[in-house]
């Protein structure tokens, strides 16, 4: 089963995900931030104190079918930090970006994510993956964070189509789409 957790900021996506894999001992806990200030860091370690210890962590936001291992779980979090990674990575030098660019950006990401799909099919396993819905904010002012935004925006729609169900979360409470 391949799950989508999505939602707002700060919604409850990532603790519903945990809960969806809850009483499983055998889950991998794939990690795509990258802890390089001290609010990320935070984030990192109280996202660690809520998660069982016997869930094993994979950390990275490429080559994420390496994660695969002997167990049946998965669980991302998440999909927006892998899309900025990704997208960081191919442009850092870019004051702009063109939809060429942006094209090269979301077929490098969905590359990643299928892959990491097909692996966890391969085994009979789940996986649960959370991602931001970014659409519902005012239009971002710079070039650069309104490419992020369309960039995830169609990696979602994209995401959404290959998951067997969807679950928006909003005001904690998960609704499923799909």
């Amino acid at each position: 089963m391949i799950t989508l957790v999505t939602g707002g900021v700060r919604s409850g996506k990532s603790s519903y995900a945990e809960e969806i894999l809850s009483g499983n001992d055998d889950v991998v806990y794939i990690a795509t931030s990258l802890a390089e200030d001290e609010e990320m860091k935070e984030r990192v370690r109280l996202h660690r104190l809520r998660r069982p210890k016997e869930w094993r962590t994979f950390e990275g936001y490429k080559c994420l079918k390496e994660a695969i291992g002997e167990e049946k779980n998965y669980l991302l979090d998440c999909v927006t930090n892998l899309v900025s990674n990704i997208m960081f990575e191919m442009t850092y030098q870019l004051d702009d970006i063109d939809e060429e660019t942006k094209l090269l950006v979301e077929g490098k990401v969905l590359e990643e994510l299928k892959n990491l799909i097909q692996a966890v099919r391969n085994i009979g396993g789940n996986l649960v993956l959370v991602t931001n819905e970014v659409g519902y904010s005012i239009v971002p002012e710079n070039k650069i964070a309104r490419a992020f935004r369309d960039i995830q925006g169609r990696v979602n729609v994209r995401l959404g189509s290959l998951c067997d169900e969807v679950f928006l979360v909003v005001c904690g409470i998960p609704v499923k789409i799909k």
